[in-house]
């Protein structure tokens, strides 16, 4: 018998904000690359998640989700959604219960696209009744995909049928990176992401949204990785809002980005962050390139 052929492609994990997205990258992949929290937008990146067996490599592309931009933040972050869509080899288009068909250019270039294209409802642990079956036969006559699969990215259920979906989907092609990677992202930038995340748990309204965190120092050892990070802010009367009180809710955001590290990084972690001002950072395209969101 001949050598089992080697399956390899980049799938781009698109949707609108809240609908799972990184959930789904996690449980895809089987580590968190995604931060979570209850608000949407969270996700402002491309993050790619490598997972690799002996005879199939799957990259994961989780983008930011689809929205109409209002200023230069959002235009990066809809390039990465733009960008991934050219790469794809297949689309996970991920709705949930909630979602509606909405025809904007970017769900036109998908019902456009030239590869396979998985439905994915998410969130069914959250159904009742007949709802499911309703809602993949919605969906089947908007967008006539590939295939749909149900799934609850949170429960991970159906997640593995999800899986056997993207394999049989894939095309024929050697590795792309190193049977070892899991990302193509270094190790600061989910350090920062980390306190990113805190920052959106801790605070509320628009504070979190106007918020970067940057790792500017990162020295790791065998026992003990030690970090400075700062977290940018548009007006200087949220740098008092991020500090709190005697510094207490920083350090609430430190003791939780700490411990999501220690988790990540397997071991000991110390940081030190630091507030500043640096106003509308998020409508100066010099300033989001700097805090990498380059396209």
């Amino acid at each position: 018998m001949g050598q089992q052929a080697h399956k390899a492609g980049f799938v781009s994990i698109v949707g609108k904000p809240n609908v799972g997205k990184s959930t789904l990258l996690n449980a895809l992949v089987g580590e968190k690359l995604s931060i979570i929290t209850s608000k949407a937008q969270t996700t402002r990146h491309r993050i790619l998640g490598i997972l690799s067996g002996q005879d199939f490599q799957v990259v994961y592309s989780d983008t930011p989700g689809i929205i109409k931009p209002n200023y230069e933040l959002q235009e990066a972050m809809m390039r990465y959604v733009n960008t991934s869509l050219e790469d794809a080899d297949v689309l996970l288009y991920v709705v949930d219960l909630e979602d509606k068909f909405n025809d904007d250019e970017v769900i036109r270039r998908i019902q456009q696209a030239q590869v396979p294209i998985i439905l994915v409802l998410n969130k069914i642990d959250k159904a009742r009744g007949s709802q499911v079956h309703d809602k993949l036969a919605y969906w089947k006559e908007q967008i006539n995909p590939t295939t749909l699969v149900a799934v609850s990215a949170l429960e991970k259920t159906n997640v593995e049928g999800l899986f056997a979906q993207i394999l049989e989907l894939l095309p024929e092609h050697p590795p792309y990176f190193d049977k070892e990677q899991l990302t193509d992202r270094p190790e600061r930038f989910f350090a920062a992401e980390f306190v990113r995340e805190q920052l959106f748990e801790h605070y509320r309204q628009e504070v979190p949204y106007s918020c970067q965190a940057l790792v500017t120092e990162f020295v790791e050892d065998e026992r003990i990785i030690r970090m400075r990070a700062e977290i940018y802010v548009e007006r200087k009367s949220q740098k008092g809002i991020i500090i709190g009180h005697k510094g207490e809710s920083i350090k609430k955001v430190g003791i939780g980005a700490r411990k999501q590290m220690e988790a990540f990084f397997g071991k000991q972690v110390h940081i030190e962050l630091f507030v500043k001002v640096e106003p509308d950072w998020r409508s100066k395209q010099q300033k989001v390139r700097y805090f990498g969101y380059d396209h």
